[in-house]
C-alpha cells in the first residue's frame, strides 16, 4: 500500500512539472525574432538627406591668392642718329603710365629717333618699395652720366633719364641702353631686381669741313685756312672787285 502512494506522488509531481518546462521555451521565442528585425534594418535603404556629408561646405578656389594685375607703361627711348664731331648731344629714356595702350612716342629734340614699346611692371607697390635703375653703355663716345642712375618708381608717375653724348672722332658707335627694375620689400627680406630693357642704338660722328668743334683753335685754324685757300684763287680780286662796284651804285 505505502508502495502504491509513493508511485501516486511522483506521477503528481510529474505532471506539475510537465507544464513549467513547455512554458519557458515559448517565453523565450520573441526574443529569436530580434536579429530577423536587425536584418531588415539593416537593408532598408538609407535616405540621401541623412547622409551627413552633404551638410559639409565644398571647398572651392576662392580662397586661393589671386596675382596682382601687371602694370602697363610706355617705355620711349630718344636718341641723336648723327652728331658732330666735338659737339654734344641728349639721350632720354622715359617710363609713363600707358593708359590708353597705344600713346605713339614723341621726340624732344626735332632729328632724332624715338622707339617705344610697351612693357609689363608687377603690380608690387604696397608690397614693395620699387626703384627704376638705368645706364648707357657706349664705348668711343663720351657718356654723362657715367654710372648707373636710379629713380624712385611711383603708382601711377613717369620717371625720365637723360644722357649727354659727346664724339671727339668722327666714326660709327653703338651702344646699350639698360633698364632695370629693384623691388625692395616693405616688410624686409631680400630684394629682387629684373631686366626690363637692354636696347641697342647707333651713332654717326661726323666733321663737317674736317672742322672739330670740340676745340676753338681747331676751329679758328680750320677757318683761317680755308680763308687762305680762297684768296689765292686768281679771280678772287675781280669778284671783289664786281662786288664793291655794285654796292656803290
Amino acid at each position: 500500500m505505502a508502495r502504491k502512494l509513493i508511485l501516486i506522488f511522483l506521477g503528481l509531481g510529474l505532471l506539475l512539472l510537465l507544464p513549467a518546462c513547455g512554458a519557458a521555451p515559448a517565453a523565450e521565442a520573441p526574443a529569436e525574432e530580434e536579429p530577423a528585425a536587425e536584418e531588415a534594418a539593416e537593408s532598408e535603404p538609407i535616405p540621401a538627406t541623412a547622409l551627413p556629408t552633404q551638410d559639409l561646405p565644398i571647398p572651392t578656389q576662392a580662397a586661393t591668392a589671386i596675382p596682382s594685375i601687371p602694370e602697363q607703361r610706355l617705355l620711349t627711348l630718344e636718341f641723336p642718329p648723327k652728331i658732330r664731331a666735338g659737339d654734344s648731344d641728349l639721350v632720354r629714356l622715359t617710363l609713363e603710365v600707358d593708359d590708353l595702350g597705344n600713346i605713339r612716342p614723341t621726340a624732344e629734340i626735332e632729328g632724332n629717333e624715338v622707339v617705344g614699346e610697351v612693357v609689363e611692371i608687377p603690380n608690387l607697390y604696397e608690397t614693395h618699395n620699387i626703384i627704376a635703375e638705368s645706364r648707357l653703355d657706349m664705348a668711343g663716345l663720351e657718356v654723362k652720366p657715367s654710372e648707373t642712375v636710379s629713380e624712385p618708381l611711383l603708382p601711377g608717375e613717369s620717371v625720365t633719364f637723360y644722357w649727354s653724348l659727346s664724339a671727339e672722332d668722327a666714326g660709327e658707335y653703338k651702344g646699350t641702353v639698360w633698364l632695370y627694375l629693384r623691388f625692395i620689400p616693405k616688410a624686409g627680406g631680400e630684394e629682387i631686381s629684373k631686366t626690363i630693357s637692354a636696347q641697342i642704338i647707333e651713332v654717326r660722328a661726323t666733321k663737317f669741313f674736317g672742322i672739330v668743334s670740340a676745340s676753338p683753335a681747331k676751329k679758328l685754324g680750320a677757318i683761317g685756312s680755308f680763308l687762305g685757300a680762297l684768296l689765292g684763287f686768281p679771280f678772287v680780286d675781280d669778284v671783289f672787285k664786281l662786288l664793291w662796284k655794285r654796292v656803290k651804285k
